[in-house]
């Protein structure tokens, strides 16, 4: 039995799609925009269901098209946002602005905002967009301190999964390396980006990573 699936809601409007993703037993709801209106009302809903918890653990991660060019690097495509069980996929690079309320979240030092090598992808996104983080907590050093094991410190999140949540996830380098510049995503590149935010946000809340 495969430990993930992804379901395809295939939303007849243009400016989102829906999707369930599910992994083991976890099942993550899964917006797709380019629309900065919906950004605004995923947003909106976090901040409702984050008033009731009392970790504000985001996962954070970057998708972008890989080059092959010394000296360039395309811009940030996708921008995945993960809380509990509700994932944001962010096609900021279609997007027609940056809505406001993105730009104050992600500045929210309320928040924790974890990922694996996220100062890096915080300063691609300053680079690209203007758009800064406010608190960032990398998963690698937090898990080589919490669990004592010095080696994580250089683990990429297929190790973290493994060594944190016990659970074993693919990272496809086909998939890794894709177009993630194009304007429709693939139900792989879906799963994918969704699990990476998901995932960096369940290792950041068994780790603590708000204290």
């Amino acid at each position: 039995m495969s430990t993930i699936s992804i379901f395809d809601h295939e939303l007849p409007d243009d400016t989102h799609n829906r999707y369930d993703v599910s992994f083991y037993s976890d099942q993550i709801h899964t917006l797709v925009t380019q629309t900065p209106s919906m950004v605004d009302a995923w947003l909106s809903e976090i901040y409702q269901i984050q008033r009731s918890l009392p970790r504000q653990i985001v996962g954070l991660d970057v998708e972008w098209r890989p080059n092959f060019r010394a000296n360039f690097e395309n811009p940030v495509a996708t921008l995945q946002l993960c809380v509990d069980s509700r994932c944001l996929i962010f096609q900021i690079m279609h997007a027609p602005f940056i809505p406001t309320s993105l730009v104050d979240f992600l500045g929210d030092a309320s928040f924790t905002f974890v990922g694996v090598g996220i100062e890096s992808d915080a300063e691609k996104l300053l680079e690209d967009y203007g758009l800064r983080v406010a608190n960032a907590v990398d998963l690698q050093r937090l898990a080589a301190e919490e669990l004592g094991v010095r080696e994580l410190r250089n683990a990429g999140l297929k190790t973290l999964v493994m060594e944190v949540l016990g659970k074993e996830v693919q990272k496809p380098k086909r998939i890794t390396m894709s177009r993630w510049d194009n304007q429709w995503l693939t139900h792989a590149q879906v799963q994918y980006a969704c699990l990476d935010s998901f995932l960096s946000s369940e290792i950041g809340k068994c780790l603590n990573a708000a204290n």
